[in-house]
C-alpha cells in the first residue's frame, strides 16, 4: 500500500466554564472570524500540552500508552539558558570549584558558541531547543574542559593575578580549540543519530536564527483552535475570604481580595495536517517509528486537553468528533464550514455536524473527493457516509498507512 503524502486531523470538542488559553490581560484569546469573534487556543498551547502529556513519573513510566515519551525517541528542552540550568551543573559535578575568572570565561563562550555572537548577553539570546543528544554532548565538551582548568592551578592563578596577559590568552586558546567545531559537530551529531534534535523537533520543527544549517522544517502543521459560534463568557465575581478575619463590629466582612475572572463555554474547531514524507525524513528514514508517532499524535488530539486555571475549572474533555483524512493533495482546513457563525439555539453540535457536511459535501462537488476518511463520533449525528471508528482503529489505521502496509 502506497504511503499518503498528508494526513488531515479535524476535531470538535466542547468545554463548559474554563478559560483555556489567555492572553496577556489575562483574558481568553480571541479570534474575529466572519464577522464574529471566537474564543481561540493558540497552536502554541495545544503543541505544549501534547509535548508533556503523560510525562514520565518518578519511576520514568510514562503515565499514559499514547505519551510522545513512550517512544523511546530523546526529548529536548527550548531554553534560554541551557548553559546556566544544564551545561554547567553536569560539567562542574564533583570537580573542585574553578576560579571565578575562569568560569566566567567558560560560561560566556559557552553561551556565544550554543545561541551565537550576542549570546553573552541573556537579553539578546533567542530561546533555542536543544535535543537531549545535542545537550550531553555538549556536556562531555564542558566537562573537558572543566577538568583541564581545575589541573592547572599555575594557569588559574596567574590569569587571577593578570587576566589581559599570556595565561588569560591561553585559557581562552584551550576553551577555542574545543568550542570552534561546536555547531560543525553538532550538525554531524543530528545527520547520524535519530532524535539528536530531539522528538519534538522532528515533529514541530526548530528555526536557529545564529545557525540556519540547524533548522527543521515542520512536518506537524497545527492551526488556532477556534469555537463554531460566536463568544460565550461570564464574568466570576471571586472573593478570596481570610479564614482567620472574623466579622469586625463596623461591619466589615472578612475577605482578603475581591476579583473577577473571565470564564469562556465553546465547540472548539481543531486542525492538524502532518506531511508524512518529512515526518520520515527527519525521523531518520523510519516509516515504523513515523507511523507510531501519528498513532499516538491523533490521540493526543482526541484525549488531551488544553488548559489553565486548572484547580478552578476542571477543564478536561475529549473530542466528540474526528474526521481523518488521508491523500495525496494539498490539504484544505475545513474551518470556512464555520465563517458563519453556527446558530446557538437548538442543538449547537447538530448545527456544527451540519455545517462541516455541507462545507465537504460543496468541496467534493467543485473538487472531487481525493481523500480517505475515517471518523469518530460520540455525540450524534455523524457524517454521512464516512466510516465510524474508534481511536484506536483509527491510530492503528494511520500507523499502517505511514508505514506503507
Amino acid at each position: 500500500m502506497a504511503r499518503p503524502r498528508f494526513i488531515q486531523i479535524h476535531s470538535l470538542a466542547s468545554y463548559p466554564g474554563t478559560l483555556l488559553n489567555r492572553d496577556d490581560n489575562g483574558q481568553a484569546k480571541r479570534l474575529p472570524f466572519g464577522g464574529t469573534t471566537r474564543i481561540r487556543i493558540s497552536s502554541q498551547a495545544l503543541k505544549r500540552r501534547w509535548r508533556f502529556a503523560g510525562e514520565a513519573d518518578h519511576d520514568g513510566a510514562a503515565r499514559v500508552p499514547y505519551s510522545l515519551q513512550t517512544l523511546g525517541v530523546p526529548m529536548g528542552d527550548r531554553t534560554k539558558d541551557l548553559v546556566k540550568h544544564s551545561i554547567l551543573p553536569a560539567a562542574l559535578e564533583g570537580l573542585p570549584a574553578l576560579h571565578p575568572v575562569a568560569l566566567a570565561r567558560l560560561t560566556e563562550a559557552l553561551n556565544i558558541a550554543l545561541y551565537g555572537k550576542n549570546g553573552a548577553d541573556p537579553k539578546s539570546r533567542q530561546a533555542l531547543f536543544f535535543g537531549r543528544p545535542e545537550t550531553a554532548y555538549v556536556q562531555q565538551i564542558a566537562r573537558r574542559l572543566a577538568e583541564a582548568m581545575a589541573a592547572d592551578a599555575t594557569l588559574l592563578a596567574n590569569a587571577a593575578k593578570d587576566p589581559d596577559k599570556a595565561a588569560m590568552k591561553a585559557l581562552d586558546v584551550q576553551i577555542a580549540n574545543e568550542l570552534t567545531p561546536l555547531q560543525k559537530n553538532l550538525r554531524a551529531l543530528a545527520e547520524q543519530t535519530r532524535g539528536a534534535a530531539g522528538l519534538e523537533s522532528a515533529l514541530f520543527g526548530r528555526m536557529v536564527t545564529s545557525d540556519p544549517t540547524a533548522n527543521l522544517d515542520a512536518p506537524v502543521h497545527v492551526a488556532h483552535a477556534f469555537t463554531v459560534h460566536p463568544i460565550e463568557q461570564e464574568l466570576d465575581y471571586v472573593t478570596a475570604v481570610d479564614d482567620l478575619r472574623q466579622q469586625s463590629e463596623d461591619g466589615e466582612a472578612g475577605s482578603a481580595g475581591i476579583f473577577d475572572i473571565e470564564i469562556t463555554s465553546g465547540l472548539f474547531y481543531g486542525y492538524v495536517v502532518v506531511d508524512v514524507d518529512l515526518l520520515v525524513a527527519n525521523l531518520g528514514g523510519d516509516a515504523a517509528l513515523a507511523g507510531a508517532v501519528v498513532d499516538r499524535l491523533v490521540k493526543l488530539i482526541a484525549c488531551t486537553s488544553p488548559g489553565a486555571k486548572k484547580g478552578s475549572t476542571a477543564p478536561y474533555s475529549r473530542a466528540e468528533f474526528l474526521l481523518v483524512e488521508t491523500g495525496d493533495e494539498q490539504p484544505r482546513t475545513l474551518a470556512n464550514a464555520f465563517r458563519r457563525a453556527v446558530d446557538r439555539r437548538g442543538d449547537v453540535f447538530a448545527n456544527t455536524v451540519g455545517a462541516l457536511q455541507a462545507h465537504l459535501q460543496a468541496l467534493d462537488t467543485a473538487y472531487g473527493a481525493h481523500t480517505q476518511r475515517h471518523q469518530l463520533s460520540v455525540t450524534p449525528p455523524a457524517l454521512d457516509g464516512v466510516p465510524v471508528a474508534g481511536i484506536d482503529a483509527i491510530g492503528q489505521a494511520l500507523q499502517r498507512a505511514v508505514a506503507g502496509e
